[in-house]
Order: C-alpha cells, then structure tokens, then sequence
C-alpha cells in the first residue's frame, strides 16, 4: 500500500523536476504521467483525471506543496486550505467515477491505493465519506470491482468503516458493501462480514438509527445478503438469524407503518419498500420462513398496508404486501380464516390490480388470497344484508375485475413461463371467480324476498349480469 503512494509521489516529483518550456504547470495540478501510458479513451482529459487522484494522496504523503503552503497563514491555515482543495478534488472524482470509461481510468492510476492510504490514516469524517463514496461508484463496474477485490487488505478496511457513527459514512459504507454482495465475487465479501460483533454492528445500526437515508440503506445491505447466491446465505444467514434478523424488520415494518399512518412522508416511502422487500426474500428462503411467516405482528401489518386508502402513494410496497401475504397463507393456512370476515381488506386486495399490469406473479398472488377467502363465504347461511356487503364490494370493483381477466386472457405464453412461480396461483383465479358467480347468483336469487328499494340500492342487475358474463367467459376458457 504504502509502496504504491510512494510510487504516485516520485512520479510526481520526476514530472516537477523537468518542465516542459513553454507549458504552464499550475501548482495545485501537478501533470500527467507522459500520454502513451492511456490505453482507454475518456472525454475527460486522462492528465486531470491523474492531477485529481494526486491530489487526494494523504498529506504526510505529499511533496513540498504543502511545507510551500505552511510559509502562507501557518498550519491551521495550511490544514484548511489543503482539506477544503481535497474535498474539490474528491467530490469531482466521486462524480466521474459513476461512468465506467472514467472508473477504469481511475483504478489503472492508482486511485484504491490512494482512497485505502486516507482511509487509515484520516480523522475527517468527511474524508472517510468521501472515499467511500467514490469505491461505491468504482464498484458499480465490473473492472474497477476486480480492482477492488484484489487490493489487498481494502475489503477489511471498508468494513472497519461500519464501526463510525457518522451517517454519511455509514450510508456510503453500506451502498459498497451492497454492491459488493450482489457481484460474482459476494463470498469474499459475505467472509468478510460474518463475525458476530460485524452482523451484530449491522443489525443495531439497522435498528436504532432515525435517519431514513440510513434505515434504506442498511436494509438494503441485509436484502443483498438475503438475494445473493446459496453460499452467501449459508455463511452469513443462520448468524444474522440467531441474532435477530427476522424482529429487526417487523420492528421497522411496525415503525415505518406507523409514519405511514399518522405522517405520511414521501421520503420514507422508498424505506417501506426496502424493508418489504428484504422480509419478502426471508418468507421464501427454505428453513426460515416458517419463523416469519408465523408472525402474527408482521401479519397484522401486512394485512393493515393492504387497507391503505391512498395506495398511489405506495404502490409497490401495497403489491409486495400482496406477495408476502399470499406467501404467508400458503405455509400458515389457518391465518386465512382470520381474514376471511375483512370487507375492507377483500376491497382493498382488489384495488392493487390496477398496479400489477406487469407483474403477472403479483396478480396471481392476489388471486390466491382473493380465492382463500370467497372460500370461506357460506352465502347460503348469510343473511341479505351480510350478503348485500360481499356484493357490494364485487360490483364496485367490478371494472377492475373485468380489467384483468380482458387485459390477461389472451396472453398464454407469457402466464405459460411464469406457472413455476405462480404454480397453483393461476387456478385460484378461476376458484375466485367461480365463487364469486355462486355470490352473485345466490343475490340474484334472493331479489323476490327482499325489498325492491333495497335490492336497488345496493345492486344494479345489469352490473351484475355483466359481470356474471365475464367470469363465466373467462372460467368456461380456462376449463378448456
């Protein structure tokens, strides 16, 4: 490491040693290496791109600028203009690091050497921000993220970092760990982060901070450990679960439910959807999802998101809900039964079709809820006004319904590819529908016993009628 610094710094020193005649050389830039070492092309120019790196070298790694800038102000002045010139430096290079072409330019002159020597040595916060900044954006390409791998001993500085109480740094550190875990080099990564006191570090942080940046990022750090390959999950799952991974996320599902409910702020909208997203990838993780999905709590939130009035403003985390719930009855059936009376959650599983145009999985997930609870309607039993509230709600949604089945129908090829993560999804769609003709019919035939203004009050038969039509259309299709 140092070796690699020291080299930077005598070719620096070489470069300030014989100027060119003629060409200017300004003091805070010192000048590129000669062209033919460029083997990429940038539309940056290589030599600023090189100047900036120089720039960043650690300030006992420095030539004679800075004893120069020492003669100027003393030293509190010299430390602040040299700390207000790295930052420059290193904010520009934390930009162009974000285009691969730049990125690869970077890690060919050094730069990992020059952001692991800062990180070891520096007090800054901001510094340390800083660096870890730009390695996440080196890490978003695939060269740079080779680099990184390689130079030896930077993954175990990176994490080190993850013990700061800093926000900022925290935020970063985590973003590269992430990045790190979803490459093809995650083992190295996962071994890195499976001590006990490491995990442990990642879930409190996860747990107590109030920064919602924060929370987004530590859970999407433990969603890149939940999504990465089967070998990232053995070493660091089984940890992470003994040291309570599963009611760290229904305690941040709780808290951010809460906010959702009496603040609701934009920002944290992108929080719900991490936090969803990572319980969603435990439910289906085999050996752990019974814990879970067991949950009663997280069940009861879940089912609380479904009944949201204004899903537009969550809609994604409202269709992950979905998704989860289907899962959850699918390994604790018996829950069903505890839903299967919910008016306001059945209304509720129907206003997130219109959000899952694309998403052929999640609609046969809310198929399948839907069918699990029509299931449990004895309509033969109910009296009319119980009756009269299930119809109501299929008729008020009735557009949405016939949405789907009109949108759908015809496209076989792609349900087809999707049957192994539907699975029996698809034909709860016709168990739903054929219930919800036998609610539908029952009402029919209860239009002579009731009172006319009532009938028409709750009920319009031509509605009814067309909707009858649609879902025998659509199960007479699918029985062929």
């Amino acid at each position: 490491m140092a070796s690699s610094v020291s080299a930077l710094t005598t070719e620096e020193e070489k470069e300030q040693e014989q100027p060119e005649e003629g060409r200017f050389v300004a003091s805070h830039h010192p000048s590129a290496p000669p062209d033919e070492l460029f083997d990429i092309s940038t539309t940056v120019d290589p030599s600023y791109v090189i100047s900036l790196i120089r720039k960043l070298l650690p300030v006992d790694s420095r030539n004679g600028e800075d004893e120069k800038d020492s003669r100027h102000g003393g030293e509190n002045a010299r430390l602040s203009a040299g700390e207000e010139v790295w930052e420059e430096c290193g904010c520009v290079l934390w930009d162009l690091a974000a285009n691969q072409t730049h990125a690869e330019l970077m890690v060919q002159n050094l730069v990992l050497e020059v952001l692991s020597a800062n990180l070891m040595v520096t007090q800054s916060v901001r510094v340390t921000e800083i660096c870890l900044g730009i390695m996440g954006n080196l890490a978003c390409h695939e060269v740079p993220m080779k680099h990184i791998i390689s130079t030896d001993g930077l993954i175990a500085v990176i994490v080190d970092q993850l013990f700061l109480d800093d926000t900022q740094c925290l935020c970063e550190a985590f973003r590269l760990l992430s990045s790190g875990l979803q490459g093809g080099e995650c083992i190295k990564w996962a071994e890195a982060l499976q001590s006990e006191h490491i995990l442990s570090r990642i879930l409190w942080v996860t747990e107590n901070t109030l920064n919602p940046q924060l929370i987004q990022k530590s859970v999407g750090l433990l969603l890149s450990m939940l999504e990465s390959q089967k070998e990232v999950e053995h070493i660091l799952l089984l940890p992470l679960m003994k040291l309570g991974l599963a009611n760290v996320l229904v305690n941040l599902l709780a808290f951010e439910m809460s906010k959702l409910t009496n603040d609701r702020i934009p920002e944290r909208y992108s929080v719900l959807d991490v936090i969803l997203c990572a319980l969603e990838a435990l439910c289906v993780i085999d050996g752990y999802s019974q814990e879970i999905c067991s949950n009663k709590e997280f069940f009861q939130l879940v089912c609380d998101l479904i009944k949201f009035p204004d899903k537009v403003e969550v809609s994604t985390s409202c269709v992950t809900a979905g998704v989860l719930i289907a899962n959850i009855l699918s390994d604790v059936s018996t829950l069903a039964s505890e839903i299967s009376q919910d008016l306001p959650f059945l209304q509720g599983l129907f206003d997130i079709f219109p959000f899952t145009l694309d998403d052929l999985e999640a609609r046969c997930a809310l198929w399948n809820i839907i069918a699990r609870l029509l299931v449990r309607v004895q309509e033969d039993e109910m009296n009319a006004s119980s009756l009269r509230q299930y119809v109501f709600i299929l008729l008020s949604k009735s557009d949405i319904i016939e949405d789907d089945l009109f949108d759908h129908q015809f496209d076989e090829n792609k349900e087809n590819k999707s049957l192994a993560t539907c699975g029996r999804r698809s034909n709860a769609r016709t168990l739903a529908l054929r219930r919800i003709i036998s609610i539908l019919n029952k009402w029919n035939d209860l239009k002579d016993s009731v009172e006319k203004d009532v009938m028409e009050e709750h009920a319009n038969y031509g509605n009814i009628r067309r909707l009858l039509d649609c879902c025998h259309k659509y199960t007479a299709s699918d029985a062929d």
